[in-house]
């Protein structure tokens, strides 16, 4: 292949990401690529650690990309289910997530429209393909380059640092784990948590309302709420300030990059044993809970009952199994995970790319 477009955001939320990486594996490659940010908006201030030559080319990939445009040429959009059906040319690729159990006929009829569809998740994968879905399969994702170990000291060495990262929602429980470590450590000082849990959606009224509303008003010397960091040098300072990571204790997810991130990067993280986690996640690498069942996905923000998108369920963690396995998680604290650091060498943008490239070769 010599040419492709590519659509994507390139920001610094997650999705924006995973577009840099695959776009930085496309530059490798010598790919000709005529790149098309979602919104028009191309914001790299969050990766202060690129390449001179790969901000170039990417400058002059977008700046070029309708001289060079050609609606036959395949396309690698990133990007939601929905929405996707918006497309560049004929031949579109999508790498895409998703996180619950019941595709809608919206859903299906977006996903068989394209070209082919990569999965994050194997789970997510194999319920489109029972719907009918043939044009679909798995691609895992990577370690981003730009995280690695800095083997600084941060803290004082008998204090345990638990993190918790991702956005403020019911599907990540992200009260419920805040709530479950304060009245396990809540102001123990051999103890802390640090949250980064800004949600970008969310009006900073509401923000510091179900702040509030999670720690019941009350103030803990030991519980820290940091802003959004601006980069990802800071990103990966915070990961590597942490012993435990508390954020793969999700009802449903369609890779989770904060806990696979800290789990390759040689933490452990305490994983909920459902949806994507069950493709990087073991018992070797992880501190593994089995979920206590299913529910319905509706929080009436992101997943709103009767809408055309995210319908059905996702799984269910309770209050106990969580404090249990924050309780466990505790012995592994002082030990580093060797067996997760290599989730780095079998996971990588490369090897993601490449799947990904072969399936557009082959099928174009």
């Amino acid at each position: 292949m010599n040419q492709l477009n590519f659509s994507g955001p390139i920001n610094s939320l997650s999705l924006g990401n995973v577009s840099i990486c695959f776009l930085k594996e496309l530059y490798k490659k010598n790919i000709k690529t005529n790149i098309f940010p979602v919104s028009g908006n191309c914001d790299l201030s969050a990766f202060n650690l690129l390449e001179d030559d790969f901000v170039s080319w990417l400058e002059e990939s977008k700046e070029n990309n309708l001289k060079n445009y050609n609606s036959e040429t395949p396309t690698l959009k990133v990007w939601h289910i929905r929405g996707s059906e918006q497309m560049l040319g004929v031949n579109q690729f999508l790498y895409t997530f998703y996180e619950v159990d019941s595709p809608t006929q919206e859903e299906i009829n977006i996903v068989k429209a394209q070209k082919h569809v990569f999965f994050s998740c194997s789970f997510a994968a194999k319920k489109f393909e029972e719907m009918g879905c043939n044009n679909v399969s798995y691609v895992p994702l990577g370690l981003d380059d730009s995280l690695v170990k800095t083997k600084k000291q941060y803290l004082e060495n008998d204090v345990i640092h638990f993190g918790l990262t991702g956005k403020f929602e019911k599907r990540k429980n992200t009260a419920l784990i805040i709530r479950s470590w304060l009245k396990l450590f809540g102001g123990n000082p051999k103890y802390q948590l640090t949250c980064l849990v800004t949600n970008p959606f969310f009006k900073k009224e509401q923000m510091e309302n179900v702040l509030q509303m999670t720690i019941g008003g009350e103030s803990f010397s030991n519980l820290n709420f940091l802003p959004r960091l601006k980069t990802n040098e800071e990103v990966n300072d915070f990961i590597n300030s942490i012993d435990i990571d508390l954020s793969g204790l999700s009802n449903g997810e369609g890779w989770n990059l904060p806990a696979f991130n800290a789990t390759a990067l040689g933490k452990w993280s305490v994983v909920s044993d459902c949806s994507s986690h069950k493709d990087w996640a073991n018992e070797e690498n992880s501190i593994l809970i089995k979920p206590d069942g299913k529910q319905e996905c509706y929080d009436n923000i992101f997943f709103k009952k009767g809408s055309r998108f995210n319908q059905g369920n996702y799984f269910l963690i309770e209050e106990k199994t969580i404090s249990d396995a924050i309780k466990k998680s505790v012995s592994y604290a002082q030990t580093e995970n060797k067996n997760g650091m290599r989730l780095a060498e079998d996971f990588t943008y490369e090897n993601s790319i490449n799947l990904i490239l072969d399936t557009i070769n082959e099928k174009k």
